[in-house]
């Protein structure tokens, strides 16, 4: 019923900047907080960055002050600008919303499929 799709990972030397970004689709009555988590190789999945329907924002210290998240309510989007990237950085990328399906009561978890960040010289 609902998909989220990222994009915009990829391989960028330390200091280098990405942007990832968050499409979905289906039949979306509306979405409240979504979220971008990261997990790297042998460590749990981790949360970066949430955004709220009204565009408060948090960040994990790890990328405090190097990111940026945002979202565009009417096209369900969302991003997250990464500066200053280091190896640290390297994880898959999962988008995560709690969306209203039109037709439904209830706010639902759905998570992308993911995309790599590897930051590498």
């Amino acid at each position: 019923q609902v998909q989220l799709l990222e994009s915009g990972g990829g391989l960028v030397q330390p200091g280098g900047s990405l942007r990832l970004a968050c499409g979905a689709s289906g039949s979306i009555f509306s979405i409240n907080v979504m979220r971008w988590y990261r997990q790297a190789p042998g460590k749990q999945r981790e949360l970066v960055a949430t955004i709220t329907g009204g565009g408060a924002t948090y960040y994990a210290d790890s990328v405090k002050g190097r990111s940026t998240i945002s979202r565009d309510n009417a096209n369900n989007t969302m991003w997250l600008q990464m500066n200053s990237l280091k190896p640290e950085d390297t994880a898959v990328y999962y988008c995560n919303a709690k969306v209203l399906v039109a037709g439904t009561m209830a706010f639902a978890d759905y998570w992308g499929q993911g995309t790599q960040v590897t930051v590498s010289s």
